[in-house]
């Protein structure tokens, strides 16, 4: 069967494609921007590519076209595909058709942690040696692919509240008839398809309204946002997060940067974990992970020991080199909640030495200006806050030096921020680089910056 796929080279339409070749579909795709690191996964697995949407690729007719929620009408490709008749569905849909249909599904939805939990919880089946598949939204470092099918009956997939394809609406997770589901947390994201938070949660009560009565449903106790999900109806077990007493799970944090916490059960230790993570929010997604693998059948005490050799999905407080004993960090932070939390842990870890926060506005929910009165005090845990502003953002983000004060500074120019950067730069400082696209290259000029341009200190 010849599938060919519109939008291929995002990460979850890459997936989906990586995963119907080696489950031995013929496989080809389109983007409208094709280059490395999708492109050369795709390659490698000889998935052809083109660039760009003319409808000369769909020569030869393909079997199915599966169409990527970027795309809509209007495209040539689209436009192609309706007028032909051709038979199409969405990247979500044909997952849930051609791959889960005959899986145990353990699916993580949230605003935030969706990519590093759903990491977690796949090297903590894998390390329980039961090979499970998994689709997750970033390259988890321990498997160097984000998707494979993995063996019956388990898989991981990173659970998507975006919007299915133009022709389907509802969110991606509907698709995907899990067992097991983790409702990680609830804010207002995606302004762009989303009014309010109360169209998100509806969505969010669709995943709910699937999973089976013998299935079950791993949430937070504090999150309004999700109590508010359950209390629309709730037909599964659930098991609550906490953050004190003896119900549900619980970590103690053992060091205040939380690499090092306490795993409680029901008000009875389980065991300690010992990793190179950072942060409460990682310890958080950590509880889950565990909850979710126990409900597979692997002991906690397995879990605990997976997480030890966890390593970090990429472009999450990836540390991308260390020069002069300055360290510059690349996280993929772009709500207020994510950059406060990633910060805090940031700062418990690295103590009074300075912090410097570097970020770019890029998701549509921060461009719209959504957020701008929280992305002050989210980034005020910094000792310097560096704010790029393009050309195409609609609102002042000026606004925010006001509320921070002199620690602030707004460039229009990514070369000069990386200049800024590397001249205040001093030995023992963190740099912490925010943003979920690649920021222009500013990663590695900074680098080259501080390597060529500042003598030991």
């Amino acid at each position: 069967m010849q599938i060919h796929i519109l939008g291929i080279c995002g990460t979850f339409m890459g997936g989906i494609a990586l995963l119907a070749r080696e489950l031995g579909f013929k496989v080809s795709g389109s983007d409208q921007n094709v280059y490395p690191p999708m492109s050369t996964q795709l390659a490698e697995a000889d998935i052809l590519l083109t660039e760009g949407f003319d409808p000369g690729q769909f020569d030869p007719v393909p079997d199915l076209v599966v169409i990527g929620n970027a795309l809509s009408r209007g495209n040539p490709a689209v436009e192609y595909v309706l007028e032909r008749g051709l038979p199409y569905t969405s990247g979500p849909a044909f997952l849930a058709d051609y791959l889960l249909k005959d899986r145990w599904v353990l699916a993580v939805a949230g605003t935030h942690g969706k990519t590093t939990t759903s990491s977690m919880l796949a090297w903590i089946l894998e390390y329980a040696k039961l090979t499970p598949g998994f689709l997750i939204g970033g390259v988890p470092q321990n498997f160097g692919v984000s998707a494979r099918a993995g063996k019956k009956p388990f898989f991981v997939v990173e659970a998507d509240e975006y919007d299915t394809a133009f022709f389907d609406k509802r969110s991606k997770f509907v698709h995907y008839r899990p067992r097991t589901v983790v409702l990680n947390n609830l804010e207002y994201d995606h302004a762009d398809i989303f009014p309010d938070v109360e169209a998100i949660e509806r969505q969010f009560h669709h995943l709910v309204r699937t999973v089976p009565g013998n299935g079950l449903i791993i949430a937070p106790q504090n999150d309004p946002h999700i109590q508010r999900v359950l209390e629309m109806g709730c037909w599964t077990p659930v098991e609550m997060l906490t953050e004190s007493g003896d119900i549900g799970w619980r970590a103690e944090l053992l060091h205040p940067d939380g690499s090092v916490f306490k795993v409680f059960v029901e008000g009875k230790a389980q065991g300690t974990v010992t990793w190179p993570l950072m942060g409460e929010h990682n310890v958080n997604n950590a509880l889950a992970a565990i909850a979710a693998a126990r409900h597979a059948g692997v002991p906690v005490k397995v879990a605990i020991e997976a997480l030890a050799s966890f390593k970090n999905t990429k472009r999450r407080m990836e540390v991308r080199g260390v020069i002069d004993d300055i360290t510059v960090y690349d996280d993929f932070a772009h709500h207020p909640t994510a950059i406060k939390t990633t910060l805090s842990g940031l700062r418990a870890k690295v103590g009074n030495a300075r912090v410097i926060a570097v970020l770019e506005p890029r998701s549509n929910t921060m461009r719209l200006g959504i957020h701008k009165e929280t992305l002050g005090p989210s980034l005020d845990i910094a000792d310097v806050v560096i704010l790029y502003a393009p050309e195409d953002l609609n609102w002042d983000i000026e606004s925010v030096t006001t509320r921070l004060g002199e620690k602030a500074i707004v460039f229009d120019d990514i070369d000069a921020i990386s200049r800024h950067v590397s001249e205040i730069a001093q030995s023992g400082d963190s740099i912490i680089i925010m943003s979920n696209g690649a920021f222009g290259g500013l990663h590695e000029k900074l680098l080259q910056s501080l390597q060529t341009g500042k003598a030991p200190l």
